[in-house]
């Protein structure tokens, strides 16, 4: 046989396999919600704005329904849309919809031995353990209060350095909020100049990003092929390189100096854990698990959080009405001492405008993908296990049964006519059901006490007019990335 008969021959055997292939896809389809007709080896992609896949989502919702199904290449999934549907499916059958499906630009280099990608024992294991030791280090207490209190202190002398000079301070917080987490992981803080934690944050900070643009979703959806394409998606491989190395030097200074009976951080308590269980051949909790664990913990505990931190003072710029109220509450409830977690029952409108904040930057927009542990009946639907779900949990933020005119910031949304907190189920910046972010009472004390500390210290102030600050986000995939921007601090004592 010739170099073009057997080319011929190869080309037929290819198309006759995706044809085989596209027509299994396309009896399966029958058996899901409805959605866009898939094509083959590009599925839905050719209806997606891959620069902004959340818009092309509430796009193709206004068609479908509030649960729809898409196809990332050959792979079905299935998009839930609005409070409603997501409320039916990850907290009214929280643990049908418990297990998490692969990520490839995440689990390609932690191969689910982390906390947000590994499922079933593992999973419960790994996170009762992580819970049970954030509670014993502090978490939701008295003793973890102080040590946010006193970052708080270490921010403000470094602002005050600024003299009142315009500066974008997307670093300091995000090292600020960091340093929490990370007096829980390894035991203490991190000076904001220390190059090891510049680099650090740098490393998380692009990770998000490359998460949160084109290179990110493509590599999600074809992962065979982007492992060996080149693009900045490589760039995801050395980031986690650089993080789990420096997670690894801190581990091996533990060991040398581990003390059993007085553990001193997250890392002591997960080393005693390995020792107990070394007999144990089926145990989860070895020196990789351990160093991928506390990389999902340091990502949640610092760019969540610090992206949450950036729009938060970006939009008390913007909204200078707003600031002002928020400031008057600061001065009459807590005035010149340190402001406390309690004084929150004592000021519903910086309750509220926390609450608007995470509501409208919706920092993370699409929620990370779950998958059925077992069959379930949602609606008119019957789907099988290892159906993979996308929450749109933006579709819940915006949801205009929930919230009046969502588009419009409006800390009032939060405020009932005797100006009281009212709160919304439908407030999910943490996500929902069995996934829910487990740390989140920590986020929501660090917000509070961070932003009313910077209150008290300084007069906020933009050096351009609000009217011209934008608060779009410049990237939008796994997390809405705020826009760079200055403000200038000036001293109120």
């Amino acid at each position: 046989m010739d170099v073009c008969s057997l080319c011929t021959v190869l080309l037929v055997l290819l198309v006759t396999c995706l044809l085989v292939k596209y027509w299994k896809m396309m009896l399966e389809r029958d058996k899901l919600s409805p959605g866009p007709t898939p094509l083959p080896i590009i599925g839905t992609l050719y209806k997606m704005d891959i620069s902004n896949i959340v818009h092309s989502l509430l796009e193709l919702r206004k068609t479908y329904g509030d649960i729809f199904t898409i196809y990332e290449g050959n792979r079905p999934c299935v998009v839930l849309c609005g409070y409603k549907a997501i409320k039916e499916t990850l907290t009214d059958k929280a643990e049908e919809f418990s297990g998490r499906a692969d990520y490839p630009s995440y689990t390609d280099f932690t191969n689910g031995d982390d906390l947000v990608c590994s499922n079933g024992e593992q999973w419960k294991k790994l996170r009762n353990f992580t819970l049970i030791t954030l509670t014993n280090f502090g978490m939701g207490k008295r003793s973890i209060e102080e040590r946010i209190k006193e970052e708080a202190e270490y921010l403000i002398d470094m602002l005050r350095k600024t003299n009142g000079s315009p500066i974008n301070p997307k670093h300091q917080l995000h090292c600020s909020v960091s340093n929490i987490i990370c007096s829980v992981l390894f035991g203490k803080r991190f000076d904001y100049q220390d190059k090891d934690f510049h680099s650090l944050m740098h490393c998380l900070q692009d990770t998000f990003g490359i998460m949160s643009n084109p290179w990110g979703l493509i590599y999600n959806i074809y992962p065979n092929l982007m492992r060996y394409m080149p693009g900045p998606h490589k760039q995801l491989t050395k980031n986690f390189t650089f993080i789990t190395d420096y997670i690894r030097k801190r581990v091996e200074k533990n060991m040398k100096t581990l003390d059993r009976n007085n553990p001193r951080d997250y890392i002591d308590c997960f080393l005693i854990k390995m020792e107990k269980e070394e007999n144990n051949n089926a145990t989860y909790f070895n020196h990789n698990t351990l160093v991928m664990v506390m990389m999902t913990l340091i990502f949640a505990g610092t760019e969540t959080l610090g992206n949450t931190m950036c729009y938060l003072f970006l939009l008390l710029l913007k909204h200078p009405n707003v600031a002002e109220k928020v400031c008057q509450e600061v001065d009459s409830v807590i005035g010149d001492r340190p402001p406390n977690y309690e004084d929150r029952h004592k000021m519903p409108y910086t309750e509220a405008f926390i609450l608007e904040v995470q509501r409208y930057a919706d920092v993370v927009p699409l929620g990370l993908p779950h998958v059925l542990t077992k069959d379930t009946q949602i609606r008119n639907y019957t789907f099988r296990k290892g159906t993979i779900f996308h929450p749109l949990l933006t579709s819940v933020h915006y949801d205009e049964t929930q919230f009046n005119t969502p588009s419009h910031f409006n800390p009032n949304k939060f405020l009932d006519e005797n100006g009281k907190i009212k709160k919304h189920n439908a407030l999910m910046p943490f996500s929902a059901g069995k996934r829910i972010c487990p740390g989140m009472s920590l986020a929501s004390m660090e917000i509070f006490l961070f932003v009313t500390t910077m209150l008290q210290n300084f007069t906020i102030k933009s050096p351009i007019p609000a009217e011209e600050i934008s608060v779009a986000p410049v990237g939008v995939g796994l997390a809405h990335i705020p826009p760079n921007y200055e403000f200038c601090l000036i001293p109120r004592s």
